[in-house]
């Protein structure tokens, strides 16, 4: 599959996706009916796009092309993992106990 003529370059791509990830977790945990829930993240998801200046099918496109190049999408999730990872780190307390796992 030839890249699309749009293509999101890879670190655009992570922090995208990090953001959508974000707000997924967001929205999910908001406590709102599904049906509510899947409008709040279609709203706030095309904000996202909106200042990341990408269109849902300029996403989608890339996405369809680094998934048909598995070690790239496995490249960039690696750094969204990360990413979050950091963020997730960074919110919790200094003093929080450790989770159990």
């Amino acid at each position: 599959m030839p890249a699309p003529p749009q293509l999101i370059d890879s670190e655009k791509m992570v922090r995208l996706l990090v953001e959508l990830h974000t707000l997924e977790a967001r929205t999910d945990g908001s406590g709102l009916p599904l049906d509510s829930t899947r409008a709040l993240f279609r709203q706030e998801q095309k904000k996202i796009y909106w200042q990341f200046e990408v269109t849902d099918s300029t996403f989608m496109q890339s996405y369809r092309y680094y998934a048909t190049h598995n070690q790239d999408l496995d490249g960039i999730y690696s750094t969204v993992v990360d990413s979050l990872a950091q963020r997730e780190a960074r919110r919790k307390p200094a003093d929080a106990p450790p989770e159990h796992r």
